[in-house]
């Protein structure tokens, strides 16, 4: 169990439901009506979710995260948990308000009002003002919405309120000076990050940690990345522990942490959800030599080329082109690795309904981008290995 904030013990795992698995699509057919703009969207497996959910609750573990931008989400954790799990008071549920698609008071209320029939419930555990840096600190500011979760909190709507955040240590350290009633926020935090010059891990948790702030942690294995059995640490751990897996030293490290409440996993899969949950049951406190080897990790995950793009999706909405940017990126992060420039991309990039030469450089996903990544400038180079 963590330790106890916000009044409750909460254990450290949570299911974040970002990357639900689906089911399959024929990538020929034509597109759905409400489809979305990337052609046709294979419907979520319910089933697969279900049984997921089942056994992360079977097993004691009681947080789940969404938000209003997760496509089809809410509606997936209220399928999957809320209508087959009545007893309310057994799990908690968080999500978050965006401000990038509001602009005013009622913008806010009718936001908060959508995610509250999405998932048919009476409460949010954890609410969250979503994904602040740069100029959406000042927004959020602008719009009151500090006043409006906290009136939400007052009116029992919400048990209690937070961010989530992407920024600089500097801009957090603003945040909690200028909001000291915030309750809690939301980090990426991954051992290749803890020293990275882009997402600072290490110094926004210490500005946290600075502010008594308990921290939810996003991405802790980097939207995957961390957890592949081929990449080059895994055969270490694998020396190291011949039955642990690579995600199970991510998330190790994480749970070594003063100050957390829970570290969000974005379980795709029945498996994931098994590794991930005997990790936890049988959580051991890192050693020394174990720390040696995650920064040895660290280092040689380091000097790999590629573009460290998570695949949350926070872009793509937001193109006039309506490329589908996460996908192109994992296509030219495939060119880096292998270096071969016939075979690019292949089969998946010729359903790509719109091409990396279709990027006007209008820079509104970089804005978008928690990774900070100059996504015109990677479209760029991807074009003349793609688009011939």
């Amino acid at each position: 169990m963590a330790d106890k904030y916000l009044g409750e013990s909460i254990p450290k795992l949570g299911f974040g439901f970002m990357r639900l698995p689906r089911l399959p699509i024929d990538p020929s057919a034509p597109p759905a009506p409400g489809a979305g703009p990337f052609g046709p969207q294979a419907p979520f497996d319910d089933e697969q979710i279900s049984k997921m959910v089942d056994y992360f609750l079977d097993n004691g573990f009681t947080y789940f995260d969404t938000a209003f931008v997760y496509g089809g989400s809410e509606e997936a954790l209220s399928r999957s948990l809320i209508k087959r799990h009545t007893d309310r008071s057994k799990y908690q549920i968080a999500s978050k308000l965006n401000l990038g698609m509001v602009n005013d008071r009622k913008g806010m209320e009718d936001e908060f009002n959508t995610t509250m029939t999405r998932l048919d419930t009476p409460y949010l555990d954890f609410y969250l003002i979503h994904g602040l840096s740069g100029p959406s600190i000042q927004k959020a500011d602008d719009l009151g919405a500090w006043d409006y979760v906290k009136e939400l909190k007052e009116a029992g709507k919400v048990k209690h309120y937070g961010l989530s955040f992407h920024g600089t240590p500097e801009e957090l350290d603003g945040i909690f000076t200028k909001h000291p009633d915030a309750e809690f926020v939301q980090l990426q935090l991954n051992y290749l990050d803890w020293e990275s010059a882009d997402v600072q891990s290490r110094k926004v948790y210490e500005v946290a940690r600075k502010h008594n702030k308990p921290v939810t942690v996003m991405e802790p294995l980097k939207g995957g990345k961390l957890a592949s059995e081929t990449f080059a640490p895994a055969e270490d751990f694998k020396k190291a522990d011949p039955n642990a897996s690579s995600a199970s030293w991510g998330l190790r490290f994480i749970a070594d942490l003063e100050g957390i409440i829970v570290i969000l996993s974005g379980m795709s899969a029945y498996d994931q959800i098994v590794d991930n949950v005997n990790t936890f049951k049988t959580l051991k406190p890192l050693t020394d030599a174990d720390r040696a080897l995650i920064n040895k990790a660290a280092e040689t995950i380091s000097k790999y080329p590629g573009i460290p793009c998570t695949a949350c999706n926070y872009c793509s909405p937001n193109c006039p082109q309506k490329i589908n940017i996460p996908a192109l990126i994992s296509i030219y992060n495939e060119y880096l690795v292998y270096r071969d420039p016939n075979n690019v991309g292949g089969f998946m990039y010729n359903f790509q309904q719109a091409k990396a030469k279709d990027c006007v450089a209008c820079g509104t996903c970089t804005e978008h981008c928690p990774q900070h990544i100059d996504i015109p400038d990677v479209l760029a180079k991807l074009s003349p290995l793609v688009d011939k």
